[in-house]
């Protein structure tokens, strides 16, 4: 059954506050996937707090045209279509669907949206290699504190070396 003008209208709207919201779009061909497979992928990404919808190429079109993207031409994407919506990390989209797609071939990332431009797959299966946020923040705190706490380790092994001298002389002289 068609879509009525009012859905395809609340569909464009939606498409475009996701656009316009979102720090990073990754585009999946997920032909050959079965209805199981997508349902469990969905899950995935539900619990990443990404957002994934299938859409058709011309409401995307529109879309574009009301959130810009440069060197975004949607006739480049091929395949059943759909685009996973990250709001909070760039890395988190990337990362969750490469992951899935390794366990389900027939999943295939075609590009995104990084920035404000478009990406090719290769520059979005590079992103999903990087670590994540919380990743990131772990290792600058490490680096931050390992200097800090091998000075530490110094000072104290220069009073402990004071304790075991002074124990020392005290055994010789008792």
């Amino acid at each position: 059954m068609p879509k009525t003008k009012a859905q395809k209208k609340e569909a464009l709207s939606m498409l475009t506050d996701r656009l316009k919201r979102t720090n990073a779009v990754v585009f999946t061909n997920f032909d050959g996937l079965t209805v199981k497979e997508v349902n469990e992928m969905r899950s995935h990404l539900r619990e990443a707090g990404i957002d994934y919808t299938v859409a058709k190429k011309t409401l995307l079109k529109l879309a574009f045209k009301n959130a810009p993207v440069e060197g975004m031409d949607v006739d480049k994407l091929t395949g059943s279509l759909g685009m996973a919506a990250g709001y909070d990390d760039e890395v988190l989209p990337a990362k969750t669907l490469s992951i899935f797609a390794k366990k389900h071939p027939a999943l295939k990332l075609i590009g995104g949206i990084i920035g404000g431009r478009f990406a090719a797959a290769a520059e979005v299966a590079q992103l999903a290699s990087l670590p994540s946020k919380q990743e990131l923040t772990a290792k600058v705190v490490w680096l931050i504190q390992y200097p800090i706490g091998g000075f530490v380790q110094v000072l104290s092994g220069t009073l402990r070396s004071l304790v075991y001298a002074l124990k020392a002389i005290e055994e010789k002289k008792a």
